[in-house]
């Protein structure tokens, strides 16, 4: 009881300051949050490194020019991350998600990037990735309850 009430005397002073904590989806709070962390970041970096950042995104697409796949990712610094890559299942196992992945290193290797990184779960793509030469540095349990998050890197 006495810790309850001191954990809701902490949220009235933290309220009181005239800060407020709101949920929103909006693009430009996004974008503001973002810009205030990379401000902050440019700090710490070298001055070759900084200004480095650019979107990567590469489509699949089928002879009537639907997409179907790709490659989502961003260059950072010193380093590419890939956040998405997909292929429709399909066309899974043709070499399609390997040309993805090659192009995105090709690129990364052009941009300078020193390595890749990227995440996938344990019923995704955790062998595709090692057979490209991919290393799981960390993991993380009990994702879905049943499954693995597996963090990868390839240095380049």
């Amino acid at each position: 009881m006495e810790h309850d009430l001191h954990h809701q005397a902490q949220i009235d002073a933290f309220l009181s300051d005239g800060y407020t904590i709101q949920r929103t989806g909006d693009d430009d709070a996004n974008q503001s949050i973002a810009e205030k962390l990379y401000s902050f970041n440019l700090k710490h970096f070298p001055e070759d490194l900084k200004g480095r950042y650019e979107e990567i995104t590469l489509t699949l697409h089928d002879a009537m020019g639907e997409i179907r796949g790709g490659l989502v990712g961003e260059i950072c610094w010193n380093w590419m991350e890939v956040k998405i890559l997909m292929v429709d299942e399909d066309l899974r196992g043709g070499g399609h998600g390997t040309r993805l992945l090659q192009e995105a290193e090709r690129i990364a290797t052009g941009r300078g990037c020193d390595f890749i990184k990227l995440d996938t779960l344990s019923f995704q793509a955790k062998g595709f990735y090692e057979k490209h030469g991919y290393d799981v540095f960390g993991t993380l349990d009990n994702v879905g309850r049943d499954h693995r998050h597996f963090y990868m890197k390839k240095d380049l």
